[in-house]
């Protein structure tokens, strides 16, 4: 898919996904089986109203998304299908209020499982870590 050209991508993540455009997720950098983007905090994410921090909720949505953008570098056309069949978070750290970057990255690649581990981070500090399944059905056979 990145053979498309990361402006087009870059469109389609930021601009094109309505959660993403809600949270204005911003993409980083992305890759063949990576991505890292950031997500600038904002009074919608808090959780925790004592301390204002970001709601544990958001952060796995993010990290949903960083596991399936990461998978979509594989794809070989619009029309190839991505979804979650499972997804694992342990949090580390309350994240504050400021921005999380997110990173994500294929650790396994089959036939039609595809597996991502994603991590985000505030300060270069892990907050929270996981794991993602994805359901991965390539229209178009390579």
């Amino acid at each position: 898919m990145i053979e498309q050209g990361i402006d087009f991508i870059k469109k389609i993540i930021e601009e094109t996904i309505p959660i993403h455009k809600f949270l204005g997720l911003k993409l980083l950098h992305i890759e063949k089986g990576f991505v890292r983007v950031s997500v600038p905090f904002r009074k919608e994410v808090v959780g925790d109203v004592r301390k204002n921090r970001w709601h544990g909720g958001i952060i796995a949505t993010v990290m949903d998304s960083v596991g399936g953008i990461a998978g979509s570098t594989h794809s070989k056309s619009l029309k190839d299908k991505l979804s979650t069949i499972d997804l694992r978070i342990d949090y580390l750290k309350g994240a504050e209020a400021k921005e999380i970057i997110v990173e994500g990255k294929i650790v396994r690649l089959g036939n039609r499982i595809l597996v991502t581990q994603m991590k985000a981070f505030q300060d270069d500090e892990l907050i929270a870590e996981g794991k993602g399944v994805y359901n991965f059905i390539r229209i178009e056979k390579e």
